[in-house]
């Protein structure tokens, strides 16, 4: 098969659960399936790193689920690259065989996480020990971060913990599984709860009342209206389009009763360049354009939102990524754009040029996950010519 060190490598991960354990109350992920959490596996993956000589501590807002940093100094002089990767995995309900056993059929590994985004982060670990080991002018930092499958709190946590050390590098890649391209730009997101207000009444009499369904109704048709404006705007290049649709609808208590609240869970996908902001005030302008009976009210509440991402066009990182691929692979990387959000954008908030490139595979989210070795040895070879040209 190859690299036997990485390939067991990914086998020691997969073997540890790490489901999230925030799934099942909504977020980017599906399902809980009982998983125990992150901490386990960044405990592994800390110990592995400190074995090799990194500089290694755990980080995080709860202590149950820290995140792993680990940097290896260069000599001086040199620009830091930052590598991150996810260690939680979504659930297990459902999974085609047992989840935690690795196999291997065909060129291919089965298991949960093993795609998304386990042998990617194993890709890194090796691609790091291997090219520090020389030693190197820049710093190399990893973060193997909890949490990126609900809410984003590990490389949030890890952002932090690096500027209370001085850490600031200098690019970034995120090993997110790619298929073998080069991810230069993502859509973001923002979520809102609508509530919606109205008077009760009896069934029989519902001139008594102002029933909140009816300006639900009227909203989702606002909504849609809103959704086609969307879809007239100029295309990004990379990107699908930007959308607003309703994710979620809960209203009334019985069949006798005029209802008097609704609630909508509105979902907004966003392209570069859209602020949070920005989203805010176009959904409150198209949920006040639609007329309101006296007694009517509602309420717009953000429940989280993330900018989407781009990478600057003149940036050192995407250079020297395509450059290793052209390398290791001797053909052009192909430049895509993807309609999800990872961490990438958090990063780039915080001013990191950042590019995403990981492995081949299927089955993220769902029943059968995998990967193609053949690709994970790929990526590891490219994470560590990266390292040696970012860094030098």
């Amino acid at each position: 098969m190859g690299d036997d060190e990485l390939i067991d490598l990914v086998r020691e991960l997969v073997a540890i659960p790490s489901v999230n354990p925030s799934l099942g109350d909504g977020g980017e992920g599906e399902g809980s399936g009982g998983g125990t959490g992150e901490a386990a596996v960044a405990r592994f993956a800390a110990g592995w790193l400190a074995a090799r000589g990194f500089e290694v501590w755990l980080a995080g807002r709860d202590a149950n689920r820290p995140s792993v940093l680990a940097v290896a100094p260069g000599s001086g002089d040199g620009r830091t690259l930052l590598i991150n990767g996810h260690l939680d995995t979504v659930g297990v309900d459902a999974f085609t065989g047992d989840p935690f056993d690795a196999r291997i059929s065909g060129g291919r590994m089965f298991g949960r996480g093993v795609y998304d985004m386990k042998s990617g982060a194993a890709a890194a670990m090796i691609a790091a020990s291997r090219a520090t080991a020389s030693g190197l002018r820049g710093d190399v930092v990893l973060t193997l971060v909890a949490d990126e499958e609900f809410a984003s709190a590990g490389t949030e946590d890890s952002l932090l913990a690096l500027a209370e050390r001085g850490i600031r590098a200098d690019g970034a890649i995120v090993g997110e599984p790619t298929g073998s391209r080069l991810t230069v730009a993502h859509r973001g997101f923002a979520w809102f709860t609508l509530a919606i207000t109205g008077v009760p009444a009896h069934g029989s009499q519902p001139e008594l009342g102002v029933d909140a369904i009816d300006y639900a109704t009227d909203v989702l048709l606002a909504l849609r209206a809103l959704d086609v404006e969307l879809d007239a705007r100029p295309a990004h290049p990379m990107l699908p389009r930007s959308t607003v649709r309703v994710a979620r609808i809960d209203a009334g208590t019985d069949a006798a009763t005029v209802a008097a609240r609704a609630s909508l869970t509105i979902e907004r996908r966003t392209l570069p360049g859209e602020t949070p902001a920005e989203v805010r005030r176009e959904l409150e302008a198209a949920i006040a354009s639609v007329a309101a009976a006296d007694g009517i009210r509602w309420e717009l509440t953000e429940l989280v939102s993330r900018a989407a991402f781009e990478t600057p066009t003149d940036a050192a990182i995407q250079r020297v990524v395509s450059d290793a691929v052209a390398h290791v692979t001797g053909s052009p990387v192909e430049l895509q754009g993807d309609p999800w959000w990872t961490d990438a954008g958090l990063l780039a908030e915080a001013g990191i040029p950042t590019v995403l490139f990981g492995v081949d595979g299927s089955g993220a989210h769902a029943p059968d996950e995998w990967v193609d070795l053949a690709s994970v040895q790929r990526l590891a070879a490219v994470l560590e010519r990266s390292i040696a040209d970012f860094c030098s």
